[in-house]
């Protein structure tokens, strides 16, 4: 079976509720030697991004987005079970999330992929507080700090974390990715907040992180006069302003 005709019939069972033919669907694809890596980035995270799509379109009701967002979510956690694994390369990343099954789901699958790849992962979720985030990086010195999905309304405390980070000067090696959410329709917002690398995807995160394995600092000059803080805050005020055109609770 070609790769869009596997995708179109995996969609099909989702936005229908067919949690069993999903399942036999997605496994008969490993049977035939497709990895569960290929399959958690051609087939699950298109199916992720394609249900938030459509239900941020109106085209699908929320019922059929929650319905279809768990049985994705189900064949994501399976998957990560079978997923081949390269020895631990002494790597380390931290992930946080914004709110949300689809964003809690992005967050699972980047873990995941990662981890296989032979890096240690702590997946935090959502909602930790700065000051607790500070401390565990802190503690656990990872070379990635990853915020997946954030939410418009996420952009300050998003900002404030990477501040709080380079003032304290804790894990100076430490890079702040951030991928997916807001960030993808905001264009300059992860300059704004000071993050070293932004990637839209799971693809682009893998390719992202391997082709900038150490951090470069950024100089930290502000441009001189008002004009350059009119246009900070217009950028995050836009930005945060999205809330219901962008997500719906």
């Amino acid at each position: 079976m070609k790769a869009a005709e596997l995708f179109k019939q995996y969609m099909e069972h989702l936005f229908a509720g067919k949690r069993c033919e999903a399942r036999e669907l997605i496994f008969a694809a490993h049977d035939r030697a497709i990895t569960g890596s290929k399959l958690l980035k051609t087939v699950i995270w298109p199916a992720m991004e394609q249900i938030e799509k459509l239900y941020r379109a109106d085209d699908i009701s929320r019922i059929t987005a929650e319905i279809a967002t768990r049985i994705n979510r189900m064949l994501a956690c399976q998957l990560g079970g079978v997923l081949a694994r390269e020895p631990k390369s002494g790597k380390r990343m931290v992930i946080t999330c914004g709110r949300g099954e689809m964003q809690e789901l992005g967050a699972q699958m980047i873990a995941d992929l990662f981890e296989a790849d032979g890096w240690s992962l702590w997946l935090l979720g959502s909602d930790v507080p700065n000051d607790e985030v500070l401390q565990f990086v802190g503690r656990i010195k990872p070379d990635i700090l990853c915020i997946y999905g954030a939410h418009p309304q996420d952009v300050p405390m998003t900002r404030q974390l990477i501040s709080l980070i380079r003032e304290v000067g804790v894990c100076q090696e430490m890079q702040v990715l951030v991928v997916g959410g807001v960030f993808n329709r905001a264009d300059g917002l992860a300059e704004e907040v000071r993050a070293d690398l932004q990637a839209p995807g799971v693809h682009e995160t893998i390719k992202t992180v391997n082709e900038h394995p150490i951090r470069i600092p950024k100089a930290d000059v502000p441009e001189p006069g008002r004009r350059r803080k009119r246009k900070r805050r217009k950028t995050v005020a836009a930005a945060t302003s999205q809330g219901h055109a962008d997500f719906k609770e």
